[in-house]
């Protein structure tokens, strides 16, 4: 892991990742229909002087290469290993999957296209005829069969296989035809299938490449770029594939600059020496933005920033002294402080956007009458005080690894002091920080940390899961059948307003009880200079195949 490297953000639902996670030093990874739109910068009085883009203007032509920056070096592109912001930020484009994201973060036919659920229990997958893969061959429903069957063995240890569970079989049922066979019900399945964890890929071509598969030669995939030169620590090329059966690439070629160090990427970017990246640090906003070498773009990042409770036997085992905690914080003090600005306070696990599917009912309901987000910090030291836990000592965990970590340990401490707790901080090395999410052992001590998590899906329930019972991120132990009973009554209901009415439920709860404390929603950020234009300013990039829409601001396209 890098010096300081973007701080870890939870995805949900795919405890099976997280040793992969301790193996690479970092944590992981991200969906949403945006047609009700997402919460605009400034909103419920974060203060916050940003606005979320839809997109960036279109290109006016070709171009023959660009330029990206990323934090870190993918340990392999083995796409069942796809599990951070760096393998998806490149395997997005080479590698596709059954279903696709798009921009506006909402659900598309990808490789297949035609979904129909026939049944509670079955999916059938009509894949589309003469898709070709980068080694030449044709797409079959056999190598369905075998790329969806990777995630589900053991052997592979796949970052995805927790969204397998309910699976019972996967079976080829035509030419051009695959049919998954479920155990139970399970409405978030199918939405998966537009991540990595539906990639597709040749059957032949991966076992020819055996254990080197991800890590060296080609992905045998169906994407606009095929896998190019490969400099370990340097950087990684993708070529334009001409064989693709979509839209054309614009971009000849597209080179990826591993940059760990912050300010090294920011200079980067301020020189010219990268044409763009996603994940920009947050001590750099002004910088970029006011450069005038290019343009920095705020889309919406389903993110929410928040204090994860990891030990209920101290005194946050009481609730009240959780919710004295939320009362004290000072929320927005950290958005402007911690978030360059770019960001909102929130009372809410779940981002405003995850709700965007919902009907205006619903979507109302689901914040309705949630705790208040603003300070009260008599009400906070009376509730310590009814508690009996005035003068005990809470240990928060905190790290250089990001912002979003060190100043929210901060403004716990503060927030913790003022109420009457003694709050302590541990430091814990970058390198070492990401064991918090997978070690048990490593959260010896530690009473909670700053927490940054992503839905993968445009469901509100890819994060509320996480407070059921025995969920692999729950690391408080927090337990309690009625929310266990309404989260898989929601995991069973297809009928998606049906179920979001179910998950109000769940979010008030979570926001009664607090198993986390919610802090802020957090935007994805995103630098292009004055040659290319066109990417997603959305965390759609983390499964959709942005490069192939960058392209030259100008008609000549020629390379630097």
């Amino acid at each position: 892991m890098s010096p300081a490297p973007p701080p870890p953000r939870v995805p949900g639902r795919r405890p099976a990742r997280t040793a992969l996670a301790a193996l690479a030093s970092v944590a992981a990874l991200s969906v949403l229909a945006a047609c009700a739109g997402p919460p605009r910068g400034g909103a419920d009085g974060a203060g916050a002087s940003f606005a979320l883009s839809a997109g960036t203007p279109r290109p006016k032509g070709d171009i023959d290469s660009f330029t990206w920056a990323v934090y870190a070096e993918p340990p392999t592109l083995d796409y069942t290993m796809a599990f951070d912001y760096p393998q998806n930020t490149i395997l997005s484009n080479v590698c596709e999957s059954l279903m696709r994201w798009t921009p506006g973060l909402t659900p598309e036919p990808g490789l297949a296209q035609k979904a129909t659920n026939p049944d509670p229990t079955t999916w059938v997958y009509d894949l589309r005829r003469g898709v070709r893969f980068h080694d030449g061959r044709t797409m079959t429903a056999d190598d369905v069969v075998f790329s969806l069957g990777r995630q589900t063995d053991p052997k592979n240890a796949a970052a995805w296989a927790q969204n397998f569970q309910n699976v019972a079989s996967i079976r080829k049922t035509g030419p051009l035809q695959v049919t998954v066979k479920l155990k139970k019900p399970d409405s978030q399945f199918p939405q998966y299938m537009a991540t990595a964890a539906g990639v597709v890929a040749s059957r032949a071509g991966v076992t020819a490449a055996g254990a080197d598969y991800g890590t060296s030669g080609g992905l045998a995939c169906t994407g606009p770029f095929t896998l190019g030169a490969w400099q370990k620590g340097q950087s990684l090329e993708l070529r334009r594939f001409d064989g693709y059966w979509g839209t054309r690439a614009k971009a000849g070629k597209v080179v990826f600059r591993f940059l760990t160090d912050p300010s090294a990427r920011t200079n980067a970017m301020l020189s010219g020496e990268v044409d763009g990246g996603y994940l920009i640090p947050t001590e750099s906003y002004g910088r970029l933005k006011d450069s005038g070498v290019g343009t920095l773009y705020f889309g919406e990042g389903l993110s929410t920033v928040n204090l994860g409770i990891t030990n209920m036997n101290g005194p946050l085992g009481d609730v009240r002294v959780r919710r004295a905690l939320s009362l004290a914080l000072d929320r927005t003090g950290f958005v402007r402080a911690a978030l360059g600005g770019a960001g909102t306070a929130t009372n809410s696990l779940t981002t405003r956007a995850a709700w965007a599917g919902a009907s205006p009912e619903v979507r109302k309901g689901a914040f309705a009458g949630l705790p208040p987000a603003t300070r009260d910090i008599e009400k906070a030291k009376a509730l310590v005080a009814q508690a009996g836990a005035t003068g005990r000592t809470l240990t928060i965990a905190t790290s250089s690894i990001g912002q979003d970590v060190s100043l929210l340990a901060t403004a716990v401490q503060a927030a913790g002091t003022a109420i009457g707790l003694n709050v302590t901080l541990k430091s814990v090395a970058p390198n070492a920080f990401t064991a918090l999410f997978t070690d048990p052992g490593a959260r010896e001590g530690i009473d909670a940390f700053p927490l940054t998590y992503y839905d993968s899906i445009t469901d509100p329930l890819d994060l509320l899961v996480n407070f059921r019972t025995g969920s692999y991120l729950n690391f408080a132990g927090y337990s309690d059948k009625q929310y266990d009973a309404l989260v898989e009554r929601a995991t069973a209901t297809y009928d998606r307003d049906r179920r979001l009415r179910i998950e109000t439920e769940l979010q008030r709860h979570a926001a009664e009880r607090l198993p986390w404390i919610p802090v802020a929603e957090w935007p994805t950020a995103l630098f292009l200079n004055k040659r290319i234009t066109g990417a997603p300013t959305t965390i759609a990039y983390m499964y959709y195949p942005w490069a192939a829409d960058i392209g030259a601001t100008t008609g000549a396209g020629a390379a630097p």
